[in-house]
């Protein structure tokens, strides 16, 4: 959530930066607000200023036998208390128009980041590896998976309709290795805390990390409860320290995490329909950091960085874009994407998205820290995919396939599953 001040003091700047993003809105009402909200503050507080004065006249009245005009002064003490009443009760209904209005708008983003409409706006910053020249012509994952009998897409139909698949043998071992792999690289060398969350959480920690109110019905919701299926671990491990105000001693905090994510894709309209790319629930090993404010683009720098050393080690060629205005997250001032190269489907495909989400999230959230000097602020919050599960199996099944359809096992992995070099027919 922007901080109101800013959104009342620096109108337009903050109605241009908005735009870039492809949105139109009009600020004013929330300006106008907040000046009201200003002026029913003062008037709450010089009314009470009133009523104590009063309430001790009334007292000394009564210590010099003055009864009755004491008395009077009790009556016009009861005018007073009901003005206080309606004011506050205002100044409650205004300050939750102004929350209605903030919740819904998306972070600014950060003047680095280049203005555009959509993803043929990115930028792109670097490149690793080089896509491997195949003798044959590679198979994408949809069908490699099946013919090696280690995913099953129609079983998982038949159960739990379409985006779903059902892991086989090698599959749920390759899946469960990545995992294991990627959790041993953050923890040991990356300086991560592992964390296993709630995969259920309720409305308050969505509306923390700007999932809500804007995209309910991107979310699963349990019926009849204040539950809702976790889209990302982004949203346990940054709620973890809601409404907490830290130390600064003790930032920057670095939480992983394994969860499965589940996510109704309503904004998909029908992209990546085939295979594992898109599907309704997912794994993937979260990264999340709580920075002091000063700290946080230097920290999105090292958790991209982090990200991108998993698909170094398992020797994938992949590219990092830096996004544009018009293709940012909700919650994002600056993102980084890093897209593996698929050679299945000759495309680069997102694998990570690696955000600083400034103090929008803490804001939201509660999240704060108490500098060695000065007063209580906001803290800085960034997430990242380190990396999504299935879309790192989709890069190891196509750019590991061999022409008799086999599949290589990377060298990073094969500790993992029990010293195995190569995935053949099961």
């Amino acid at each position: 959530m922007l901080d109101l001040n800013l959104v009342s003091d620096e109108l337009d700047r903050v109605e241009k930066a908005i735009r870039d993003r492809g949105l139109v809105v009009d600020l004013k009402e929330v300006k106008t607000l907040n000046d009201e909200r200003k002026r029913l503050e003062t008037t709450v507080s010089q009314t009470r200023y009133q009523q104590n004065q009063s309430s001790e006249r009334v007292g000394a009245l009564l210590r010099e036998g003055k009864s009755d005009e004491a008395g009077r002064l009790r009556e016009s003490l009861k005018e007073i208390a009901r003005d206080i009443k309606e004011a506050a009760e205002q100044q409650t209904a205004v300050e939750a128009r102004i929350r209605e209005i903030l919740l819904l708008i998306p972070n600014l983003p950060d003047p680095s980041v280049p203005v555009g409409r959509d993803a043929d706006d990115n930028v792109e910053v670097r490149r690793h590896g080089t896509p491997r020249t195949f003798a044959f012509t590679p198979k994408p994952h949809w069908d490699l998976g099946t013919e090696l009998g280690i995913l099953d897409f129609d079983r998982a139909a038949r159960m739990s309709g379409s985006r779903f698949a059902v892991y086989f043998g090698a599959g749920a071992r390759l899946e469960r290795a990545l995992i294991q792999f990627m959790l041993e690289l953050h923890t040991t060398e990356h300086g991560y805390r592992e964390v296993l969350p709630p995969f259920l959480v309720g409305r308050a920690a969505l509306y923390g990390t700007g999932n809500l109110p804007k995209f309910e019905e991107d979310l699963f919701k349990i019926e009849d409860r204040d539950l809702y299926l976790i889209p990302t671990a982004e949203v346990p491990l940054t709620n973890l320290h809601r409404e907490e105000i830290l130390d600064e001693a003790d930032l920057p905090l670095h939480y992983t995490a394994y969860t499965p994510c589940f996510r109704s894709e309503a904004g998909s309209h029908g992209k990546d329909v085939r295979g594992l790319i898109r599907q309704h629930q997912f794994n993937k090993v979260e990264l999340v950091t709580i920075v002091r404010a000063e700290d946080s683009f230097g920290e999105l720098e090292k958790l991209t960085g982090h990200a991108e050393e998993v698909l170094k080690r398992l020797e994938l060629p992949y590219r990092v874009v830096t996004l544009c205005t018009g293709d940012m997250g909700f919650a994002s001032a600056k993102t980084y994407d890093i897209e593996v190269w698929l050679p299945g489907q000759n495309a680069y495909k997102e694998i990570s998205s690696c955000s600083n989400c400034t103090d929008f999230q803490a804001r939201r959230a509660q999240i704060r820290y108490r500098p060695k000097k000065g007063k209580v602020t906001f803290a800085h919050t960034l997430n990242g995919s380190g990396l999504a599960v299935g879309r790192t199996l989709i890069a190891v099944l196509e750019n590991y396939q061999n022409d008799d359809g086999s599949v290589t096992v990377p060298r990073a992995l094969r500790s993992y599953l029990g010293g195995a070099d190569r995935i053949t027919r099961e």
